[in-house]
């Protein structure tokens, strides 16, 4: 029975019959191996050298200052231990300013792992030996450039001047968060305090790096565990680097999805392909029933056949997911921050495993037909419609199919969801498609002829013609959603922003830098601007009641919660500020909190609640006295929690402002910083620019990969003309024997073409310009006025690709004699 398989497998390979088939799987396998491939290099990385991610065997990190205790225990367990601080500050030379994140180090520092530095930029790297010198430092190459550094020159930061040793080239423990985003340099821990850039209400993270004997650091971290403080957590090789982990898991979560549609099209194309397949198998299964063959015979026999076929699918799919995954290395080879090992072998035997069910699930029902024909269909060409067992075999499919959606999403929930959304874009984009080819269709009255004939095929052939409209139609909405839509989003956003808006925060200053701060301002010709007092601390209590962040289940709420909040106090209601319930505080010096709005909902506060913040050690409380909502667009300087006056004044704390800086003036802020060293200067449209670099990495990963549905879904095109070519055939042969002529069959042809493009097209563009429209008013909460050039652009895409595709696959028909179309065909 194998080799028999075998042999049909290669003739029908030969003869063509199963190209669409193979085409749609090597697709499916495709476009899911190749995320596959790529995260399980990720994961791999991950996992061997976990420990050089983290500096260390295991890492203690902390918002605050850590307690000494912790690294004299991990000596007394005989292990090794540094301390390094990281935070953002600005550099300078000469006139030149800019914002870096500073990383502070001991000797000894890393522990696991490795630091590369080069002795010029553009020349050979090499291990570095120790760490810099007391009174120099190491730029890495971004901001180098960005200054115009070169080794021997003298670096400002903070109050101190250190000499540029080197050129950072390589950290293993860099990490993947918005510090990671910023140009980085190095110095020695001795020369942290003469910089002076340390001050209450600054926002430093600390590291207790920790390495030796696995036993040693397995008791070291079992003893710390229970005496962890709020802003305290650890890292181990188990779950090292978070935020590469967590930034991974969301890239990876896109990319699938991307994935998702290629298998949900890849399904159709296969259910159609395999129809044609049988329907042109039907006979020589007849023949084979009158010479002896049973029906399971004839069943077990096609089964071989395609699971033969899935697996040689799968193979080339998984081959062409391993090159394409290399294209993905390179679009988010910046995320990952460090060099990946070979891939495993697990992505293969999970495209393998994709490639037969989706293949079984969607080619078995068409096989039933198959194993269930008739001797008498020898004589008589009769069918008695879809069986009994063949409908519940099309509902095994599409539970084949569900289930491989929420095994792609590694997730339930998520699964679930994909599940449902595809179910409600179908249905949705059905019955709009429906609709619209019912009345292309009823439209042919009022046509020339080639046009009348092509509609009216519309109506002949509709549930192909749905078929072909939904596949185009959900992959071009992923596209232009991605492309045209994203930059309307975009452009909405920016015009939402005042063009004088503040582009320019400065942080850190200290309370007797407010005066000459405003004077320095104003001797430059400007206004002084407002300065916030930002005074730390950490949420504890709400109405009496302890809480952490294992109080809330949503991840943000954690995360508010187990962070220090930057608090103020102000009597005058802050601009862009608007009350929503209850009244702002004013003058009165009674104890009270005005919280924004958002805030509220998130941690589910209401007016009325009592909220207890720890700030260096003392505890304030005050009840809610009024919400807030704030206009984020603005970029004035904005704050979660307002006290009323007289409440935090005793409390350290910094100021913060910011202001508009021309671009003619960028001069500015270089003297600002050789005023005042301390000062960072946040240059707010630099910031966004990275993460819009980053942003733009994935959104072009994603959408490479989203071109895996479009490609199956010219492949569904393909595999509906297929399904319906000889039924076409025989249209043509009886309209050319009637006196037609080939330039009306022609015109009839691409008029059926070009209106299931444009139907398909122009679904594509609203349904993309509507997602838009949701995720701009509910998530965004922006203003959106949609363009018409997602419209169009649909419109001219569907058409065309969906025209060119039908031309190339029926243009033959119109040069085949009719009588040997009609003799073919019966």
């Amino acid at each position: 029975m194998f080799s028999l398989s075998l042999r049909m497998l290669r003739r029908d390979l030969r003869a063509g019959e199963l190209g669409l088939l193979v085409m749609a799987l090597v697709i499916a396998v495709a476009s899911l191996t190749s995320v596959g491939f790529f995260t399980d290099r990720v994961a791999q990385a991950l996992t061997r050298e976990a420990n050089q991610l983290l500096g260390g065997d295991l890492v203690l990190v902390s918002d605050h200052t850590l307690d000494r205790a912790y690294r004299d225990e991990a000596t007394r367990r005989g292990l090794k231990s540094v301390v390094s601080a990281t935070f953002t500050s600005m550099a300078s030379l000469g006139e030149g300013a800019q914002l870096a994140g500073v990383k502070v180090v001991e000797d000894g520092h890393p522990l696991r792992g490795s630091i590369r530095i080069a002795p010029g930029l553009n020349q050979p790297d090499a291990p570095a030996r120790g760490i810099p010198a007391p009174g120099t430092l190491w730029l890495d190459e971004r901001l180098a450039s960005a200054l115009g550094a070169k080794v021997g020159d003298e670096i400002g930061l903070g109050a101190q001047r250190m000499k540029m040793a080197a050129v950072l080239s390589f950290e293993s423990d860099r990490g993947a968060n918005f510090f990671s985003l910023l140009p980085r340099l190095v110095i020695n821990a001795a020369d942290l305090p003469a910089t002076r850039l340390i001050q209450p209400g600054s926002r430093a993270f600390y590291h207790l790096h920790v390495a030796g004997e696995p036993g040693a650091v397995a008791g070291f971290e079992a003893w710390a565990k229970p005496r962890l403080q709020r802003g305290e957590r650890l890292e181990t090789v188990d779950n090292a680097r978070p935020e590469v982990r967590s930034t991974l898991d969301r890239t990876e979560r896109f990319l699938r999805f991307a994935a998702m549609l290629a298998v949900v099209l890849a399904a159709v194309a296969v259910g159609l392909a395999t129809r044609r397949f049988v329907e042109r198998h039907l006979d020589g299964c007849a023949v084979m029933r009158c010479v002896g063959a049973k029906q399971g015979q004839l069943l077990r026999l096609f089964i071989g056949e395609f699971v033969l076929l899935g697996l040689f699918a799968g193979v080339v799919g998984c081959a062409l997911g391993f090159a394409v995954q290399f294209v993905l290395n390179g679009l988010l080879g910046d995320l990952v921050g460090f060099p990946l090992p070979a891939p495993g072998w697990w992505p293969v035997a999970h495209g393998l495993a994709v490639s037969l069910l989706l293949l079984l699930g969607f080619a078995l029902p068409p096989l039933i037909r198959l194993g269930r024909v008739p001797t008498l269909r020898v004589l008589r060409r009769e069918w008695d419609g879809i069986a009994a067992r063949e409908g519940l075999a099309w509902a095994v499919g599409a539970l084949v199919l569900a289930g491989l959606l929420v095994g792609i999403a590694r997730d339930w929930l998520l699964g679930a969801w994909v599940v449902g959304g595809f179910a409600l874009a179908f249905a949705v984009y059905g019955g709009v498609g429906w609709l619209v080819l019912r009345l292309l269709g009823r439209m042919r009255a009022v046509a020339g002829s080639g046009w009348r004939y092509g509609l009216a095929a519309l109506r002949r052939r509709p549930v192909a013609s749905l078929v072909q409209v939904l596949a185009l139609g959900m992959g071009l909405t992923a596209l232009l959603l991605l492309t045209l839509v994203r930059g309307d989003l975009l452009a909405n956003w920016k015009q939402a922003t005042p063009a004088d808006a503040p582009n320019r925060f400065v942080i850190n200053i200290q309370p007797d830098q407010v005066e000459p701060l405003g004077q320095f301002f104003r001797a430059e010709g400007r206004l002084s601007p407002s300065m916030q007092p930002m005074i730390r601390g950490r949420l504890v209590a709400v109405n009496g009641r302890p809480v952490g962040p294992d109080d809330y289940p949503e991840e943000r709420a954690k995360r508010l919660v187990d962070r220090d909040f930057n608090l103020s106090f102000d009597a005058r209601l802050p601009d862009g500020n608007s009350v929503v319930a209850g009244a702002w505080h004013g003058d009165s010096r009674q104890p009270q909190f005005s919280v924004e709005q958002g805030l509220a909902q998130t941690l589910g506060l209401a007016m009325g609640d009592v909220l207890t913040f720890e700030i260096a050690g003392t505890r304030s409380e005050a009840r809610i006295t009024s919400l807030r909502k704030l206009d984020w667009d603005s970029m004035r300087v904005n704050f979660f929690v307002i006290a009323a006056p007289g409440m935090l004044e005793d409390f350290p704390a910094s100021y913060i402002t910011s202001f508009y800086l021309p671009p003619a003036k960028m001069d500015f802020a270089n003297r600002l910083v050789a005023a005042f060293p301390n000062f960072t200067v946040i240059d707010v449209a630099a910031v966004i620019g990275q993460i819009q670099t980053m942003v733009d990495q994935l959104i072009a990963a994603v959408q490479f990969v989203f071109g895996f549905a479009v490609v199956a879904g010219v492949i569904v095109l393909f595999g509906a003309l297929q399904a319906t070519h000889d039924e076409r055939e025989r249209e043509l042969a009886i309209l050319r024997t009637l006196g037609a002529r080939n330039r009306q069959l022609r015109w009839a042809l691409l008029a059926e073409f070009a209106a299931l493009g444009l139907v398909a097209g122009v679904l594509a563009g609203v349904g993309a310009t509507g997602i838009g429209w949701a995720l701009a008013h509910f998530v965004f909460k922006l203003p959106y006025v949609p363009s018409v050039l997602p419209l169009l652009a649909g419109a001219v895409a569907g058409c065309a690709v969906v025209t060119l595709a039908g031309w190339l696959g029926t243009r033959h028909l119109l040069y085949r004699p009719p009588l040997a179309s009609l003799r073919a065909l019966n």
